[in-house]
């Protein structure tokens, strides 16, 4: 497990981080809506063996860290509490790789600050810039609603189930789950919703990956991101048995499959 013993404080709360040191270039781990950054652990641990400096976060309101008093959580607070957390490890162009939400942050940070990353790896989270179809734009807004009518107690396990195929996938996101209050869910939920912003014309202005679970059926993910691939030109990693949340359902693949991205990418992880 990737000890998170750093803290960054700022706004009146706190952020908690790993930073695994390393001579090739650093990398950034970070999770989806509702987890931590305990679902990376493996794929962390095996770039950092294989040289690179890794560092694990947890989103404000996730995990260890907290939310700033009288503040919920916002799209613009996860931005901005990540490009927070480049600042004050003083990090110069890492590579991005988030789940989900975190793919949702990591495609925001590189539309709006290209200079600031080196790479970007996208695991099971649909394309913000993507063009949406007339049911795709209702799913969207009935989404949060929708879990809004969902008793607070039914809600992790219905979660989990929608997550993750496995017994041990579904058992580890339902825990995790369990441990966010239900409005700040749904905030996160809203959150998630918001990042997406369809530019058809735009392409991605760094080495781009995609990653997804072969079971991934969580919104649009399993349609928008083969379309994202072709748009860009870049293969789409499918891994077979594993849903949404695919480090969870199958580590020793995902892991694979980022090592080999990152790998192929030569001087963009290099010191």
């Amino acid at each position: 497990m990737v000890n998170i013993d750093g803290v960054l404080r700022k706004d009146g709360y706190e952020l908690r981080y790993g930073d695994l040191p390393g001579e090739w270039g650093p990398v950034v781990f970070t999770h989806g809506a509702g987890m931590d950054h305990r679902m990376f652990d493996a794929q962390a641990h095996a770039l950092h063996d294989a040289g690179h400096r890794v560092i694990s976060w947890d989103q404000p309101g996730h995990g260890e860290s907290s939310l700033p008093p009288g503040t919920r959580f916002s799209a613009a607070l996860a931005l901005d509490a990540l490009l927070g957390l480049l600042d004050h490890l003083g990090l110069d162009r890492p590579i991005l790789i988030g789940h989900s939400l975190g793919g949702n942050l990591a495609q925001a940070l590189v539309r709006r600050f290209p200079e600031r990353a080196s790479g970007l790896i996208v695991v099971d989270s649909t394309w913000n810039e993507g063009p949406l179809t007339a049911a795709e734009r209702l799913l969207l807004k009935l989404a949060a609603p929708s879990l809004a009518l969902i008793p607070a107690k039914r809600l992790p396990g219905l979660m989990a189930r929608a997550s993750a195929v496995t017994p041990e996938g579904i058992a580890e996101c339902e825990a995790t789950f369990a441990r966010m209050p239900k409005r700040t869910f749904l905030d996160v939920w809203r959150a998630t919703v918001s990042l997406v912003d369809p530019d058809p014309g735009y392409r991605t202005t760094v080495p781009l990956g995609l990653i997804r679970g072969a079971d991934d059926r969580t919104g649009n993910i399993a349609t928008a991101m083969p379309r994202w691939a072709r748009a860009e030109g870049v293969a789409e990693h499918v891994i077979p048995g594993a849903g949404h949340v695919v480090s969870v359902d199958a580590g020793e693949a995902t892991t694979k499959a980022i090592g080999a991205i990152v790998e192929s990418w030569g001087a963009a992880g290099s010191p």
